[in-house]
């Protein structure tokens, strides 16, 4: 189910459109999910809307795809589904949250380099200006990044 929402007034992001969507922590449930994700980021990149730009979004993809793959290799728990969120306005913030929350994401350094995994939060360490992991209460978790913002790069996650 894909949704847009409009935040209330006195909410810090009056007015600007959010994007959320359930999927099943399967590699399938995962694909659809970016799939929908970029749909919604190449409506955005309009010139007028004063969105992510072409750059931007390349790069929101991939994170988008290494989140969502996350979830779906990390908690496959029979019967829920995880939900990504992506929120502009001044960049873009995307939330991955699963029912995990008791294997928070840990980036692995030593993964070997003809290895076929294990490289994805690095990735997401280079690429996002951002990253953290924060629990969702009664025990998932919600990994975050955010693009195309001015904060300092992260190297890990924080908060």
């Amino acid at each position: 189910m894909n949704q847009e929402t409009v935040t209330a007034p006195g909410e810090p992001i009056i007015g600007t459109a959010r994007f959320r969507t359930m999927f099943p922590t399967t590699a399938h449930g995962a694909h659809i999910a970016r799939h929908a994700a970029e749909r919604r980021l190449a409506a955005q990149r309009r010139p007028e809307s004063g969105a992510v730009a072409d750059g931007g979004t390349a790069t929101a993809s991939l994170l988008v795809a290494e989140l969502t793959a996350n979830a779906a290799l990390h908690d496959r728990t029979r019967g829920r589904s995880a939900r990504l969120a992506l929120t502009p306005p001044a960049g873009l913030r995307i939330e991955v949250t699963d029912a995990r929350g008791e294997r928070p994401p840990v980036p692995r350094p030593d993964v070997e380099a003809d290895g076929e995994s294990g490289r994805g939060l690095l990735l997401v360490g280079s690429l996002a200006d951002a990253w953290g992991c924060e629990p969702y209460p009664p025990g998932g978790k919600t990994v975050w990044a955010e693009c195309g913002i001015a904060v300092p790069r992260a190297c890990g996650p924080t908060g």
